[in-house]
């Protein structure tokens, strides 16, 4: 089982990314100064569209491990990737000491010299890795299902596939409405998904992120939501103040009906991500104390 589980539970991790394109990578150690000492389980680090970003997640990974000795998590993602490409990564991810990864299909582009990549699925990518190398993997679920799914008993039909191939805990997409969650949650678990499922938590914390989750993963905006960007709109303090309440309420709500873990989109945003952190400090580690 991954590193995520083998400490206390519920557990707690962060997502950040690598700066665009030549962007120095002291940024983003900025934001893990500011994260690490939240003492997270791990961190993980996403991984450019079509891998416009790849060497940096490696880097950045590595250096999550080394420098601030705490477990990273690189995202990998297989579309329009080549068997060869895939395995080269997967060497240096070990080479580097990167224990545990992401796997992901990816985001299929669009223009006329895309080539569809060795690996059509996830699910392929998961039983090659967990076959040939020595890597804890996570995988990725969607509450209100997977964009390209006609019905999310179909897309949790796939899922079973992925964890049948060998992911050792999955971690959702973001969504607003912890119903969808708990639907997802029981359906996915009568179907025998049986591995931890870790919410994954976006906060709304200025009114253009609505329109980026809508188009990231149609995920549908609660009314709650869209009523204090209507109504703080012009105000960005108070949409960022909002948010951050909105995501604490959510979380609390999640461990109070036994979630496995919760997983932060931080944006890169270290304050927003520090401060909901600390609103629910208390609950999480009362939660952890009592489970260990």
């Amino acid at each position: 089982m991954s590193d995520m589980f083998t400490n206390a539970t519920p557990n707690f991790s962060f997502e950040i990314f690598p700066p665009k394109g030549a962007g120095k990578l002291s940024s983003i150690f900025e934001t893990v100064d500011a994260l690490a000492s939240l003492h997270p389980d791990l961190i993980s680090v996403t991984y450019g569209a079509g891998g416009s970003s790849r060497d940096n997640t490696i880097e950045i990974a590595s250096t999550i491990q080394k420098r601030y000795m705490l477990p990273a998590v690189a995202h990998l993602t297989c579309v329009g990737s080549t068997l060869e490409q895939t395995d080269t990564l997967l060497c240096e991810l070990k080479e580097k000491g990167v224990r545990t990864i992401l796997a992901l299909r990816g985001d299929r582009r669009a223009d006329s010299d895309y080539q569809d990549g060795y690996f059509k699925h996830a699910s392929e990518l998961v039983a090659h890795i967990k076959k040939h190398y020595d890597f804890h993997v996570l995988g990725a679920c969607y509450p209100e299902k997977h964009p390209e799914a006609p019905s999310l008993e179909e897309d949790i039909r796939h899922l079973k596939e992925k964890v049948d191939a060998g992911v050792d805990a999955l971690v959702t997409q973001l969504f607003l409405d912890n119903d969808d969650f708990y639907r997802f949650r029981d359906k996915a678990r009568a179907a025998g998904v049986n591995v931890p499922i870790v919410a994954g938590i976006m906060p709304i914390t200025v009114p253009v992120m609505l329109e980026k989750v809508v188009s990231m993963c149609g995920a549908k905006i609660p009314p709650a939501v869209q009523r204090f960007v209507d109504a703080y709109g012009h105000n960005a303090e108070a949409v960022r103040e909002a948010g951050v309440a909105y995501a604490t309420q959510q979380i609390a709500d999640l461990l109070a009906a036994g979630v496995d873990g919760i997983h932060i989109y931080s944006m890169n945003k270290a304050g927003i991500t520090r401060q909901i952190a600390q609103n629910i400090h208390g609950i999480l580690y009362s939660l952890r104390v009592k489970r260990t």
